[in-house]
Order: C-alpha cells, then sequence, then structure tokens
C-alpha cells in the first residue's frame, strides 16, 4: 500500500486550547470535502476549535492553490487532520493559609493535510 499523496498542508501551532476538546470537532471533519467541512465549523456548537480549525484549513486550501494554480477546489478533501499537544503555560492561583495552586493552561499544535480525490 503506498503512502498518499498529499496536494499541501498547513499547520497552527501554540493554540490556546485543549487537545481533547480540538479533536472532537476534527473528528467531524475528518476525510470530508473542504466545502463540506467549512460548513460543518461554520456552524458548529463549539466555536472555539471549530474557528481555529477553519483558519487552518482555509490556510491549507490557499496553500493548495498557490502551488498549483489551476487546482479545483471542489475536489480537495481533507486527507488527515492532526491534533497535537502543545506546552503548556504555567500559572500559579493563591491557596488558603499561604499555599498555591498550579494551574496548567493547556495549548495544542493543528496539522491539516489535503489531498485530491476525483469522482464521488
Amino acid at each position: 500500500m503506498d503512502a498518499p499523496k498529499y496536494i499541501s498542508s498547513a499547520s497552527t501551532r501554540h493554540v490556546r486550547l485543549s487537545t481533547q476538546k480540538a479533536r472532537l470537532v476534527a473528528d467531524l471533519i475528518r476525510k470530508r470535502l473542504v466545502g463540506e467541512a467549512l460548513t460543518i465549523l461554520r456552524y458548529n456548537a463549539k466555536a472555539k476549535p471549530a474557528q481555529i480549525l477553519e483558519k487552518t484549513l482555509r490556510s491549507a486550501v490557499a496553500n493548495a492553490q498557490q502551488k498549483n494554480a489551476g487546482i479545483d477546489v471542489d475536489s480537495l478533501v481533507i486527507g488527515k487532520i492532526v491534533v497535537n499537544q502543545g506546552p503548556a503555560w504555567k500559572r500559579i492561583r493563591p491557596a488558603p493559609q499561604g499555599r498555591a495552586y498550579r494551574i496548567q493552561k493547556q495549548t495544542s499544535h493543528v496539522h491539516v493535510y489535503l489531498e485530491e480525490r476525483t469522482g464521488r
């Protein structure tokens, strides 16, 4: 089995977003046509992850058009979408009796890979 040929890719790194929440939205658009995925993201209830994934997806489409001017955007499919954990921001919250509680604010790395599909 040969590896799929990705037309283009885009990544967004160090996004102030939990990886788990972003993966829930990423699972909705995996292996879908780009137009269909953009519609799903536009009307998704999880606004922050959907907004970030939409921005990354639009960047991947723009990269595909930049690489190949004659490409048909309607035939592009999300070949692979990966949401990995980024570095956590460590903060301290005051606690009773002079103690401090640690807060970790999660970040994520989002990678979108597009491939071209002919036919339906």
